[in-house]
Parts: C-alpha cells; sequence; structure tokens
C-alpha cells in the first residue's frame, strides 16, 4: 500500500437508465456528487461523449458547473475534455470561468481521443480530421492561456488567464503515459473500459518522470469499474446493466441503461465474449471484503496515488449504496497503512 492515504474519486458519463429523463439523469449526477461528498470521496469527474443517446456528459463544462453549484467542497472536473475537439481558447475560457465561480475545487483532466464515431469527431471539428493532432503542443498552448505571461499576448483568456486549473493528463493505451511523465503533470488511466496497458502505462509514467512546476513526483491514478454490495451474489446481479452495456456498445446499438431482469448475456458470440472480457477485465464487484483484497493489491502493485470509481447501475439506490460500501473500503484501507 502506499505510504500516504489513498484518495478516492467518481467518474460519471451522465449514462441514462431506461425510464428516465434527461433532467432526472442529471438531477441523479447531482445526488451522486452530494452524498460522495459526505462520504469523503476527492473529486466528481465528467466524461466528454457525443452522439450517443445512452450517454449524456456531451456539454461536460456545463454539467462540472451545475454539480458544483449544488456541492460545496468536493473537487469538481474532466475525466476528461477530448481536446482536439475544442480551441484551447475556449477550454481557457470555460476553466477559467469555472474556477472564478468555485476557486479551488476545478479540475481540467484532457484526452486525446474523440469521446465519439469519426463521423461525429468530424462534424465536431469542422471537417478537421487532425490525424496528426499534437496534443503537447496544444497542452502546451492551454497553460499559456492559463498564465500570467501570457499578458503580452494579441490572443488572452478571460477569464481563465491567472486561473489556478490543475491539469491532468488522462490516457488509455501508453502513448499519454510517456507524455504526462515528461510534462510532469498527474497521470489517470481509464481502466474502466480499456485495462490492456494498464501495467505498462504506469510503469513508463512512474520511472520516467520529470519533475515539473506542477508536481514533482509522479500522481497515478488508475478509473475502475466497482459495483459493491452486501453480498457477492448482489454486487454481480448489480453489475449486469453495465455488462449489457458493453454489449449493446459493441454491436452499435446504445439503448439506456436496462434493468437486470432484462439484460440478456447469454449465448453471446466468441467475438463478443472476447471483446466484453478485453473491456471488463479490471472490474470490481463483490461484498466489503472482496474489494479491499482486490483494490488493496492493485494500489500496491501499482503504486496508485488515487483511484477513480466508475459505478454505472440500473438501481439508483444500489448505486449510492454500492458508493457508500466503497467508500468504507478506502476508509479501511487507509486506517490499515
Amino acid at each position: 500500500m502506499n505510504s500516504t492515504s489513498i484518495k478516492y474519486s467518481i467518474l460519471d458519463l451522465a449514462s441514462v437508465v431506461e425510464g428516465d429523463t434527461y433532467k432526472e439523469t442529471f438531477n441523479k449526477s447531482v445526488k451522486s456528487a452530494q452524498f460522495a461528498e459526505d462520504l469523503g470521496y476527492e473529486r466528481y469527474w465528467f466524461s466528454e461523449h457525443h452522439n450517443m443517446p445512452s450517454v449524456i456528459s456531451a456539454s461536460t463544462s456545463l454539467l462540472i458547473g451545475h454539480v458544483a453549484q449544488q456541492t460545496k467542497k468536493i473537487r469538481v472536473g474532466s475525466g476528461g475534455i477530448m481536446l482536439p475537439n475544442h480551441t484551447t481558447l475556449s477550454i481557457a475560457e470555460q476553466f477559467g470561468t469555472l474556477e472564478a465561480m468555485f476557486p479551488g475545487r476545478i479540475d481540467l483532466g484532457l484526452g486525446r481521443a474523440p469521446g465519439t464515431d469519426p463521423l461525429t469527431a468530424s462534424v465536431l471539428r469542422r471537417g478537421d480530421q487532425n490525424l496528426n493532432y499534437n496534443f503537447e503542443f496544444h497542452i502546451q498552448e492551454l497553460f499559456r492561456y492559463f498564465s500570467f505571461d501570457n499578458e503580452n499576448s494579441k490572443v488572452r483568456a478571460f477569464p481563465g488567464e491567472g486561473a489556478n486549473v490543475p491539469i491532468y493528463i488522462l490516457g488509455s493505451s501508453t502513448d499519454s503515459a510517456f507524455l504526462a511523465a515528461k510534462l510532469g503533470l498527474p497521470y489517470a488511466f481509464a481502466g474502466h473500459f480499456a485495462p490492456g496497458q494498464f501495467q505498462q502505462a504506469f510503469e513508463i509514467y512512474q520511472s520516467r518522470f520529470t519533475p515539473s512546476q506542477y508536481l514533482d513526483k509522479p500522481y497515478s491514478m488508475l478509473c475502475l469499474s466497482v459495483f459493491a454490495a452486501e453480498t457477492e451474489d448482489e454486487a454481480v446481479y448489480h453489475s449486469l446493466p453495465q455488462f449489457q452495456a458493453i454489449v449493446n456498445l459493441l454491436t452499435d446499438n446504445r439503448k439506456p441503461l436496462c434493468s437486470p431482469e432484462y439484460t440478456n448475456l447469454e449465448n453471446l458470440s466468441p467475438e463478443l465474449q472476447a471483446g466484453v472480457h478485453r473491456m471488463t477485465a479490471l472490474s470490481m464487484i463483490g461484498n466489503k471484503e472482496i474489494l479491499k483484497e482486490k483494490i488493496g493489491r492493485i494500489v500496491t502493485d501499482l503504486n496508485l496515488d488515487e483511484i477513480m470509481v466508475y459505478t454505472n447501475m440500473f438501481d439508483f439506490e444500489a448505486k449510492l449504496n454500492s458508493l457508500k460500501i466503497t467508500a468504507e473500503v478506502f476508509q479501511e484501507l487507509n486506517s490499515s497503512t
């Protein structure tokens, strides 16, 4: 176990549950964040997605502001903003605005993936396919807009200039691990849907890390799908809709999250089974003791500083209960260090 306390946070995609309106979906995000705040969660992040009827976190900065307005101390941010979809000036202005409204509580996690299909990405980017997108250059450009050093530039971010908005690099492969290490920035890996290279990515990040003005040592974060309940059987039951959602994603049938009773996970083709397994290999499902053992081991093995928890459940009360049990897992792990 890391000698310091492991922080625990939440990733939210604003997933639509069958029968819910968009407003009800957003209301559940607010309630989850308020509940998480009381349980000691460090931050509550939204991830940018587009053209997905079952995931409505497209206007990420608006959701961040909506949740920050109705919470008091939990950090709120992006996990992440898909930078190629935006100009760096617009992101500096949006997050400068959020930081001005909610000082000391806003995070900016950045990814280079589209967060959508190629056609939608092309529309977002006005036809620019960004095949040679220079992620590092645009991150540096964003830092410049946030810096007082930009005050003599012809183009400035208001609000944004001088804003204290920590930047995190997100990744689902080893590429961003190299970049986060080079720039001396915190690194978050998307183990909740692309766990294939997680060990290699953290090894690269931690071994190659260069101290910077932002960070003097590596800060490693891993996002995991976590389904907790009083019993393992109950946790498995509540995880079924998320497994169905992955099948739906792989078959391009992106319906709202269904009830566990209406999942159809039998008789999947070998290809689908392999795809589901590939995307869910790091899912943590169980009661408190099972999760304590599994999460404790992965934190120690990877020398992690923080776990981001993604809990996509149909039953909202069961989801809140899962977040409560998960918080207890981290509190007990921290008390044993």
